[in-house]
């Protein structure tokens, strides 16, 4: 039975002369210009005429795949990182998922079809990864890219869902938070005086800034007649470009933050010592205006401001830490002086105070006697 003449655009179904029944549906162009008609069939009518409508559905709501097979897991992945997530996510953070996609995402799944792609298949691919001795924190990394890749996929009518929406990702303890003692955050100050950066550790232990933030500080964003210190970038390593300076990740990361009377004037002494740096480096001083810099006023790199924290710690006697915990300390001493949790959220530059008080959660009970101990007073005197 041959299907009446159909005008550019309509569908066609028809019965071959085997009895099945045929469908066509005209879905648009292809990338290379020919027009795309796509083939659908059953031995019964009604299923083909369901399989019609669908694709028709597809076409007219834009969310029709492209024409060929599906993608497979790999290819798709390669697309999501090259088309989607290069526009979206800073150059490190793209760098780290193509390390994730290719090492363990595309030898495990990336043989898969994406449309095919099963819980089974991605709870394999954890526990082949563990088992070769991969840490859980990173099958979890590889399962928060896999997730982000296929979200888009389904979005995009690609796949029905998310598999990974059905598999328990690897659980991962919070490493513990160990910031310094309110002493020894004191002798790293008192060892510091006199060094050449000396305001660099105090901007760390009273503002919890974070390295990229601290060493991407420029004098335009500090007003020290206001008392006041603005976060409004960081500085960053990206491959093939060296050190940049980069927008803060959320809007929270860009904040205004008062200044501790002894930190206004350590930022005083500082700038004047700078001064008297930039006069000595004559026509060898680049400047970027940043706030600590090296002596001809370039970017400090963060690796040798590591290597300075630590040298710092050994001089003032305190086990060693890291950088980071600069950040804790900060952090920890503002709650325990009462400072409320949402002022701290602000100041620290976390997106959710839930952050805040499930990271520094050691404090909590501590904070819980001293209301208690308030409240009795307000009641009892």
């Amino acid at each position: 039975m041959m299907a009446r003449q159909r005008g550019n655009g309509e569908s066609s179904i028809y019965r071959d002369d085997d009895g099945r029944w045929h469908g066509w549906v005209s879905m648009g162009l292809k990338e290379n210009g020919a027009r795309d008609r796509r083939h659908v069939s059953s031995m019964k009518r009604a299923e083909v005429v369901a399989k019609v409508r669908e694709l028709e559905r597809k076409r007219d709501a834009g969310t029709a795949g492209a024409a060929g097979r599906a993608p497979t897991v790999g290819q798709w992945l390669e697309h999501w990182l090259d088309t989607i997530a290069a526009r979206k996510v800073r150059p490190s953070t793209l760098v780290r998922y193509r390390q994730l996609v290719a090492n363990q995402l595309v030898p495990g799944i990336g043989h898969h079809r994406l449309d095919r792609l099963q819980p089974e298949h991605v709870e394999k691919l954890y526990s082949d990864l563990q088992d070769g001795g991969l840490s859980p924190a990173s099958v979890l990394q590889a399962h928060r890219v896999l997730s982000r890749a296929l979200k888009v996929a389904m979005q995009r009518d690609r796949v029905a869902r998310n598999v990974c929406a059905l598999v328990d990702p690897p659980s991962v303890e919070r490493d513990e938070v160990r910031p310094l003692s309110g002493q020894d955050a004191r002798r790293v100050l008192e060892a510091a005086r006199g060094r050449r950066n000396a305001a660099r550790w105090s901007v760390a232990l009273a503002l919890g800034l974070r390295q990229g933030e601290a060493l991407g500080l420029t004098w335009d964003t500090v007003n020290l007649d206001a008392g006041t210190l603005t976060v409004r970038q960081a500085l960053q390593r990206q491959p093939g470009r060296g050190l940049v300076l980069v927008q803060p990740k959320s809007r929270a990361g860009r904040r205004t933050i008062a200044l501790p009377g002894p930190l206004r004037d350590a930022l005083r002494a500082h700038r004047a010592a700078q001064a008297a740096e930039r006069i000595a480096a004559g026509s060898r001083w680049e400047d970027g205006n940043l706030v600590f810099c090296q002596e001809n006023g370039r970017p400090l790199d963060p690796r040798s401001d590591h290597r300075a924290w630590r040298a710092l710690l050994a001089e003032a006697k305190v086990p060693p830490a890291r950088l980071h915990d600069a950040r804790h300390t900060a952090a920890t001493l503002l709650l325990q002086q009462g400072v409320p949790a949402r002022v701290a959220m602000e100041i620290l530059g976390h997106s959710q105070i839930s952050l805040t008080l499930g990271t520094y959660s050691h404090v909590v009970p501590e904070l819980a006697e001293d209301a208690a101990r308030r409240m009795g007073e307000a009641l009892w005197g």
